[in-house]
């Protein structure tokens, strides 16, 4: 296993941290610098790392240090410290093994050589220029400096950077001083001082970046667009890439064959039947609400007989209520609709008068929410309300009656 060879004096020596030597190490030995505590919890600093810290829109690797969990790695001053989630960091001294979640730092340098890839891809194409990239556990993204961009372009873009992918072209990464960034056509300035890090893909892109790439674009497998949204003046392109784009077809193969079974065509047919079957519920749907209108202004022509309805019910929604009570008062000028619903711990009310009314709606609603509490709200013609059952309905629909 790689051993560090020198001591960290006032400061981390960035070509000699471990994961610039090699990116594929995923086990080392190295000597315990300090442990300590800060605001984000308990930490180890050693003599050097092949763990990599947050930074550059790569999330931070995870693993274990002498078994205990690493949580999160960060670059704090001039010193890498690895959050240990428990006090046992006191416990770590002389001659540690760090272990890294190679699964996840794989899976991070694929996504960032292929963000660089994609993005050399839009700039070659179109002269389309990455202003933010965002690594996130589910997909990546990056923001374009355009305000559109064609699907034509995508398909491009998205070509172009499978087409270096397949290539197997090398990256290659080299510490370079500021002087020297005039011997490459970089993609982007570099604003950097002292020792910059470059990662080049020969012909094709050359950027200042520090975080960790494969060693050839081939390991990054492929790339795949997701979406594109507008993000204020700029284009945001979501995409994925190596195992991801795998275990995202795999899930997406799943959905696609349960749909098509659920439907009974054929999976290549699973769209088409399914637009079929929405416009379908869609009509159904809208017939029910037709039909339930109806049934509603039915019983409110058969309740608009009493006068005064007063009426409780079980689990009918407040609009219910509401469409209720209007047809109700609709159908006779001289009604009052007053409704209760007890909708499992809670009590919903609402109370209309017909056009030759003139006890003020206001007045019922007051006398509710004094034994009720909770909130309300309309007019004179129409209130409703509600909160949780400290009464019961009975005693709450009796409240409202002693208005009238």
């Amino acid at each position: 296993m790689p051993q560090c060879t020198y001591e960290i004096k006032g400061g981390i020596q960035m070509q000699h941290l471990l994961y610039y030597q090699d990116s594929s190490i995923k086990q080392f030995t190295a000597d315990v610098v300090r442990v300590g505590q800060d605001d984000t919890g308990h930490f180890v600093v050693l003599s050097n790392t092949a763990f990599y810290p947050t930074g550059g829109g790569q999330p931070h690797d995870i693993g274990t240090i002498n078994d205990l969990e690493i949580v999160n790695v960060e670059k704090i001053d001039d010193e890498i410290r690895h959050y240990i989630n428990s006090d046992s960091a006191v416990e770590l001294k002389g001659t540690v093994e760090g272990i890294l979640d190679w699964e996840r730092r794989f899976d991070h340098m694929q996504q960032h050589a292929g963000q660089h890839i994609l993005t050399a891809a839009f700039v070659e194409l179109f002269g389309f220029e990455t202003v933010s990239f965002h690594l996130g556990s589910s997909y990546v993204s990056i923001d374009l400096n355009v305000e559109s961009v064609t699907k034509e372009q995508l398909r491009l873009a998205e070509q172009r950077a499978n087409e270096i992918i397949r290539e197997a072209r090398p990256i290659e990464t080299k510490f370079v001083t500021k002087e020297e960034l005039s011997n490459y056509t970089l993609r982007k300035e570099v604003k950097a001082e002292g020792d910059i890090r470059l990662v080049i893909i020969p012909d094709f892109d050359y950027n200042g970046c520090g975080g960790t790439h494969p060693k050839s674009t081939a390991e990054v497998q492929v790339v795949k667009i997701l979406e594109t949204e507008t993000m204020r003046s700029n284009v945001r392109v979501h995409f994925i890439c190596g195992e991801r784009v795998i275990n995202g077809f795999t899930a997406r193969k799943e959905v696609l064959s349960t749909v098509a079974k659920k439907l009974s065509v054929p999976e290549l047919e699973a769209a088409a039947a399914l637009e079929k079957f929405i416009a379908v519920a869609t009509r159904n749907e809208k017939e029910l609400a037709k039909a339930k209108d109806a049934l509603l202004e039915f019983e409110g022509a058969a309740l608009a007989n009493e006068g005064v309805a007063a009426h409780l019910f079980e689990n009918r929604p407040i609009q219910e209520l509401q469409k209720l009570a209007r047809a109700v008062v609709s159908h006779n000028a001289n009604a009052i609709a007053l409704l209760v619903a007890a909708n499992d711990d809670k009590l919903q009310f609402v109370a209309a008068r017909g056009a030759n009314v003139a006890v003020s709606m206001k007045e019922v609603s007051a006398a509710a929410l004094q034994v009720l509490g909770g909130k309300g709200g309309g007019n004179d013609q129409l209130v409703q309300g509600g909160g949780d059952a400290v009464v019961s309905a009975s005693e709450l629909l009796d409240a409202m009656k002693s208005v009238i």
